[in-house]
This record gives structure tokens, C-alpha cells and sequence, in this order.
């Protein structure tokens, strides 16, 4: 396989609220002295590090907002961990985090704020944009979905001939997709089984044909997802439905009865025959990847109930808090961050596996490849200086229980080493689901090695289960115990 590198063009130079007065990244103290305690680490074992640290098991581990994170699986040292953390204060992390809570425009290629964090933010609390507070704006679009929610499930909404409405499709591409299935899939438990839930993202007809085989379109409803409403792959697959409903209810208003737009484009909107009154918006301070809570979600909130749908916003509310005030030293998203550039920049791991051992987040290995690739995939600095770093890995993943019956061979077998997330519920959802433990050694309290007997599996208020994700080195781990295909 050949790697090309193409000429990388320096963009525009950026305004003087864009530059900043932080060296260039390879220009950091911390930087250089990470280089130095690579080479020094590059070639010590899991084996040796375990040895040296009986507790490390305990020590380098966190939890927060009901997540565990165990990265003791890691070619990481307590040196190493002062020298990412001064890095990470070298280049103005905090600074970075506060502006985005502000509502500053980080993004600065489009001179926009990135709040979405402020979808989340629970009704009362007060994040400004140019000069307004937007959680009321926020609060209003949510009771208007779950308005809508309600009605679909409880059969108050009728379609055009009488009939209840049964099948609910999505219409979208990229993050108004990828968030929305993940999501579904990962909350199924939570649904409505008495409605039937698809999304079409793909062009190829195919997709819209095989979502629809079967239903009856008197009891469907789409749910069409583009901002601008102009969408290219959207819009084609709008359209098909738009005609699949028309020839077989016969009359234009069935439209209005039948499709919902989360759109910003009234004017298209109503041309196409959508009702503006069953129209939900969104803002452009929020990026598609980051959607999937907003108007863009309100599939995932007819499916499980707008209740679940705001207990799934408090979680992620709360590890915002956590990610805006814990210690850099305990803050989850910056160590996973950290580490990262850890294996990116020092070891040159250009992928990291996402292995899901939980069935219902099989789909988030391909929305956590949107989140992070469209996120990082940049060469040049928000000054517009080409970097010479690596910016960001290749996301990639299988639920685990099947890699293992594929790829896993040539990740234990092979000469390279691979970062990779794996991650679970801790408590079974249905009552057989415990004989995951059995296939998922890598959240199992009985395989943890080198560790405390404190229990691994705990549970949050009210029952529902927590969740466990590690980050680690797989090729490494398996030779140390070929049992045991974890992190």
C-alpha cells in the first residue's frame, strides 16, 4: 500500500483575534522532553511496567458522568503523564475550554461558535452568543419535539388516511445520520417496539427501497434532516419518499401529514409540501458531528420517549462539567485526548481501534470515525501555518465478539501495535445478557490482573448501568496473556 502526501498549501493568514502567542507546537518545552522519555520508553513491556507499579491498576484509572476509564493498559508512565499534562498547559488547554464554554468562535474558519454543549445545558442555566442567553432557544425546539414525540406515540398523530403512524424513517447524511442511528441502536432498550425505526442516508436507491420494502405508507412518517434543505443526497432520497408516498395516497396534502423537516429553510420546506409548523430547527453554532442532540436527535426521541431523550442530554451535560472543571490530571476527555498524541505524534500509531463488546453500540465505532476524523483532519493551525505533525489516527472498529473471529489475528500476530478502545455496560440491560462476561475478558472483574479485588461492575442511581470503556495497546497485552484478547 502507498502513502501519498500532498503539497500542503498555507491558508489565509487569520485575524488578530485568531493568532495566538503560543510556540508552535514541536517548539514546546514539553514537547521536546517527550521525545526524549519516548526514546527511553519506546521499548519497556506491559509486563515491566505492571511489575514496577502493583497498584498502577488503581492509580490509572477514572470515572466520571457514569463512565469508567481504566488506561493502565498503556505504555505510559507517571513521567509520562506530568510531561502530556504539561503539554497540554503549554498549549493554552484551559484557556481553549473556557473559550468554548463562552461561546468565543473557535471556529475560525468559519467565524462561528461551537456551543454545542448548549444543547445540553438544562433549562435555567444561562450560555451567552452574541450578546443572548440560547438555552431558552434551546428549551423551546426540545418542547416542541417532544410535543411531537408524544403525539406519534401515542397515536394522536394520524397520517392522511386515519391510520396511526407505525414506521418512523430518517432522512439524512453525514453527522444528521451517523448521531441518530448510533443513538437508536445504543438506546434500543429504551424504545417504543410498538413503531418500527429505519434511516436512509445512502444515494444509491437501494437504501430508500430496502427501508421502505414492506411498510405500509399509510403509517409512515420521514423525517427529513438538512439544515439548508439542499442537501444533494438528502434531498434525492427526500424526493423518492416524497413520490413513494404520493403514489399511494394519491393526493398532495397526504405531504404535510407524512414528512416533518429538521431544516432552517422555511421557504424550501414549504414548497416541498412540509407543514412550517412541523419544522425543527438548529443553530449554526452547532457542527453536524456534535447534532445528534438537537432537532437533528428527534428521531432518537420519538423512539425512546422524550424523557429518556433528556436523561441521555443530563449525561452529557454532566461530563461537559466534568470536562470543564476536573484537573487535567483527572479529566477524562483530556487524557484520552493526551493520549492520543501520546501514540499518534511518539509512537507514529496511525489508527485506533473502537471495540465495542456492548451490541448495542455497534454503531458507534462509525460515528465516533465522523466526531474525530472530520474533527481533527486539518494541516494547518488555527493561524493557518502548515503543521508537521500528525493532526489526528484513523478511526476504525468491529463490536468486538466478531473481531475477534477476524481482524484480532493479525493484531496479536503481527509486528505493529495498535491503540484501541474497548468498552461495555457494566449490569446487563436484559436478564441473559450476563453471558457477555464470559466473551469480554476485557471488563470482567475476574481477568483484572496486577489489581485490587475492588469490584469493577457498579451501578448508578436507579438502576441503570454504568458503563466501562479502556484504552490500551492490544498487541502488546495479548502476548502478556494470550487468554485474554483485551486492552
Amino acid at each position: 500500500m502507498a502513502v501519498v502526501f500532498r503539497p500542503r498549501k498555507r491558508s489565509p493568514a487569520p485575524t488578530s483575534e485568531q493568532s495566538t502567542s503560543v510556540p508552535p507546537l514541536r517548539r514546546r518545552p514539553a514537547w521536546a522532553l517527550l521525545e526524549k522519555h519516548y526514546q527511553k520508553l519506546k521499548t519497556v513491556h506491559l509486563r515491566q511496567l505492571f511489575a514496577d507499579g502493583r497498584e498502577r491498576g488503581d492509580s490509572l484509572a477514572i470515572e466520571a458522568a457514569g463512565l469508567y476509564l481504566d488506561y493502565s493498559k498503556n505504555r505510559i508512565t507517571d513521567e509520562t503523564l506530568r510531561l502530556l499534562l504539561q503539554l497540554a498547559r503549554e498549549s493554552g488547554l484551559r484557556d481553549r475550554i473556557d473559550a468554548m464554554f463562552r461561546g468565543d468562535k473557535i471556529n475560525v474558519s468559519e467565524n462561528r461558535a461551537v456551543l454545542h454543549v448548549a444543547l445540553r445545558a438544562p433549562r435555567g442555566a444561562t450560555i451567552m452568543h452574541d450578546g443572548r442567553n440560547v438555552v431558552p432557544e434551546v428549551h423551546a425546539v426540545l418542547d416542541r419535539m417532544a410535543d411531537l414525540a408524544n403525539r406519534l406515540r401515542s397515536g394522536v398523530w394520524k397520517g392522511h388516511t386515519g391510520k396511526r403512524i407505525r414506521n418512523v424513517i430518517n432522512i439524512g447524511i453525514g453527522g444528521s445520520d451517523l448521531g441518530p442511528v448510533m443513538a437508536y441502536e445504543a438506546l434500543k432498550h429504551y424504545s417504543e417496539r410498538t413503531m418500527a425505526f429505519h434511516f436512509v442516508s445512502n444515494v444509491d436507491g437501494t437504501d430508500f427501497a430496502e427501508a421502505v420494502r414492506d411498510l405500509d405508507p399509510a403509517e409512515t412518517l420521514f423525517i427529513v434532516s438538512s439544515k439548508t434543505f439542499t442537501t444533494l443526497e438528502t434531498m434525492t432520497n427526500a424526493r423518492t419518499a416524497r413520490e413513494w408516498i404520493l403514489a399511494s395516497l394519491k393526493a398532495e396534502a397526504a405531504v404535510a401529514k407524512h414528512f416533518v423537516a429538521v431544516s432552517t429553510n422555511a421557504q424550501e420546506v414549504t414548497q416541498f409540501g412540509i407543514d412550517t409548523a412541523n419544522m425543527f430547527g438548529f443553530w449554526d453554532w452547532v457542527g453536524g458531528r456534535y447534532s445528534m442532540d438537537s432537532a437533528i436527535g428527534l428521531s432518537t426521541m420519538v423512539a425512546v420517549g422524550p424523557d429518556n431523550f433528556h436523561a441521555m442530554l443530563g449525561g452529557f451535560h454532566e461530563m461537559d462539567e466534568h470536562f470543564r472543571s476536573a484537573p487535567f490530571k483527572r479529566n477524562l476527555p483530556v487524557l484520552m485526548g493526551l493520549l492520543g498524541v501520546w501514540y499518534n505524534d511518539f509512537f507514529g500509531a496511525q489508527t485506533v481501534a473502537v471495540l465495542p463488546y456492548e451490541q448495542y453500540l455497534k454503531r458507534f465505532p462509525a460515528y465516533l470515525q465522523q466526531l474525530t476524523m472530520e474533527s481533527n483532519g486539518k494541516h494547518v493551525t488555527i493561524d493557518g501555518v502548515a503543521v508537521d505533525y500528525e493532526t489526528g489516527p484513523i478511526y476504525w472498529g468491529e463490536p468486538g465478539t466478531n473481531g475477534q473471529h477476524s481482524f484480532y489475528q493479525l493484531i496479536h500476530q503481527g509486528l505493529d501495535s495498535y491503540p484501541a478502545i474497548s468498552s461495555r455496560l457494566l449490569g446487563p440491560l436484559i436478564p441473559w445478557a450476563g453471558i457477555t462476561t464470559c466473551c469480554s475478558p476485557t471488563c470482567s472483574p475476574k481477568r483484572r490482573r496486577w489489581r485490587s479485588a475492588r469490584p469493577l461492575i457498579r451501578s448508578r442511581p436507579k438502576g441503570h448501568p454504568t458503563g466501562s470503556c479502556r484504552i490500551g495497546c492490544l498487541r502488546e497485552t495479548a502476548r502478556r496473556t494470550p487468554s485474554c484478547w483485551t486492552l
